[in-house]
């Protein structure tokens, strides 16, 4: 460990993956809650799945700009990059409560900018830079499973019908400004300070930051890519989908299909469980083929069995092992000088899979109308990540991350 670096008390460690761990929550229920509402959606605004699938991954474009949110967090600290990216999320929310039955395009437009600031991801990299190297897998989970808590299952289909779903969306903002107040807290992680005064506190420009990449980090962001990428266009079609594909395909009631959510969603914290376990006893390689194996049985056994529900289940588990080790991983093996950029140059690649993901999805729809096809490709998809161990990835487990720096 560098000896400018003077690890963090136990409290303030504590304090932060639990700030974290609810800006993640903010994060995942935002984009959790699409999916139980769509039915109210595509009823509200009078168009069909195909349609919104579309449209979804047209205005998908938008969320390529995910970038600026790492950037900021590289250039102007993570503190400052926390508040920029909970503003992203929150107003956005709220505004679309204001929306009317005719603003189709424009609740599109901020369901888009919001999205976006789910997708960087970035409030993992502060638990990897102050956690001790022996628990930052686990505390790094434990941010995660603080972050999947499934508040939005529970409370989703209830606002929906009571109040309106756009309030589903709206109440998050006041869930931001609370954060706000623990933001107020948060100090600026300790790797990224020595880093900003080696640059004798310059900004750090955009194009400095992508010449710092090397051609091993350039690696590790190919390999984000396509692991990240894959995760996301599976999780659209059953996150988007599974609601639709149970309600309107199978004909079951919104209470029937809340409850295997309810179950589903609790399943997600035990794979942010298994998955922080996994990480500290198996090692990083060997979680990743577990969640990916596991998501494969469940996407293909859903659509062969036509909606059994053990396999909608499995999907839930291991979906968010996968997901927990991308945070862990790729908020780890990068250099603090440009972590956050070169993890930004990663999720902006995967922006495109916000494009792709819904268009797959539009063209399935079609191709699969009772959606049994459609779920089979979403285990294909999850197949391809396993591709990357050919790459051999550095074994992260239990090392300071200034050794991962220079052995990786």
């Amino acid at each position: 460990m560098s000896e400018e670096f003077e690890q963090r008390s136990g409290g303030y460690v504590a304090f932060l993956v639990i700030f974290m761990g609810l800006i993640g929550l903010l994060d995942q229920s935002l984009s959790q809650i699409e999916g139980p509402l769509i039915p109210f959606i595509l009823q509200d605004y009078g168009i069909t799945a195909a349609e919104f699938a579309f449209w979804q991954g047209i205005y998908g474009i938008i969320t390529f700009a995910v970038f600026i949110i790492a950037w900021v967090a590289d250039a102007y600290g993570r503190r400052k990059g926390m508040l920029f990216l909970m503003l992203v999320l929150g107003i956005p929310a709220l505004l679309i409560v204001f929306t009317t039955e005719g603003n189709f395009h424009w609740f599109m437009i901020l369901y888009s900018i919001m999205i976006l600031g789910t997708l960087s991801n970035i409030w993992e990299i502060p638990v990897a830079e102050e956690s001790p190297p022996a628990k930052r897998a686990l505390y790094g989970s434990i941010a995660f499973l603080i972050g999947v808590i499934p508040i939005w299952a529970f409370v989703a289909g209830p606002i929906a019908t009571s109040i309106g779903w756009r309030w589903a969306y709206g109440i998050w903002f006041f869930f931001m400004l609370g954060l706000c107040v623990m933001w107020y807290f948060m100090k600026e992680p300790q790797r990224w300070e020595i880093e900003h005064t080696k640059r004798e506190s310059r900004l750090l420009k955009l194009k400095e930051a992508l010449k710092e990449m090397k051609r091993t980090d350039m690696i590790y962001v190919l390999m984000c890519t396509i692991v990240y990428s894959m995760w996301t266009i599976s999780y659209i079609l059953i996150r988007s989908w599974g609601a639709y594909y149970y309600m309107n395909i199978l004909g079951w009631s919104e209470p029937q299909f809340r409850s295997i959510l309810t179950v589903a969603a609790l399943l997600t914290m035990v794979g942010a469980i298994l998955s922080g376990i996994l990480m500290e006893k198996v090692g990083r390689n060997g979680t990743m083929i577990i969640g990916c194996t596991g998501s494969v049985i469940g996407f293909i056994g859903l659509g062969i069995t036509g909606g059994t529900t053990i396999f909608f289940f499995m999907i839930y588990l291991f979906m968010p092992i996968i997901l927990a080790w991308i945070m862990v991983y790729f908020a780890e093996i990068f250099p603090t000088k440009i972590r956050s950029t070169a993890v930004g140059v990663s999720y902006t690649a995967v922006r495109a899979a916000y494009v792709i993901g819904p268009l797959v999805a539009f063209v399935l729809l079609i191709a699969y109308p009772t959606m049994g096809g459609f779920f089979i490709w979403g285990g294909i998809f999850m197949i391809i990540p396993l591709i990357t161990l050919l790459i051999k990835p550095y074994e992260t487990k239990g090392k300071v991350l200034e050794a991962v720096q220079e052995e990786r």
